[in-house]
């Protein structure tokens, strides 16, 4: 088995989370963040609740994960909304509280591919 992962992160520990991935065929190609909200080491506002990351080529949505993290633990499981842009995961949390997170997203399709993005939120 093969693993695949991008991080987005200057440093810290990386998390895995979910199976272990299977490899992937020759033909298949990699993804690469090309936007996201939040930004990798970006502070946002506990007010804000949507968070989505933005890939160079189309993903399988409903094979795809979001998660928020803090401390290593899960704490909100995010669903991707299905009619977002092809190349877009795009969902909703409910408001954070202050604090540093990662957000972790996992793509589906072949190959499979997991990634981080460390953010934190602000108490005001």
């Amino acid at each position: 088995m093969m693993r695949r992962r991008s991080v987005i992160a200057s440093g810290g520990t990386v998390l895995a989370v979910g199976a272990a991935l299977t490899a992937a065929p020759a033909r298949a190609q990699s993804v690469h963040v090309l936007d996201s909200a939040p930004k990798a080491h970006a502070t946002i506002d506990s007010r804000s609740s949507a968070f989505y990351v933005r890939f160079d080529r189309p993903v399988d949505h409903s094979d795809s994960r979001l998660a928020i993290l803090r401390d290593g633990k899960i704490i909100e499981i995010l669903h991707p909304r299905l009619e977002s842009a092809p190349e877009v995961l795009f969902a909703r949390a409910p408001t954070l509280p202050p604090g540093n997170y990662t957000l972790h997203w996992r793509v589906g399709g072949a190959p499979q591919m997991e990634g981080e993005i460390p953010f934190t939120v602000s108490g005001g």
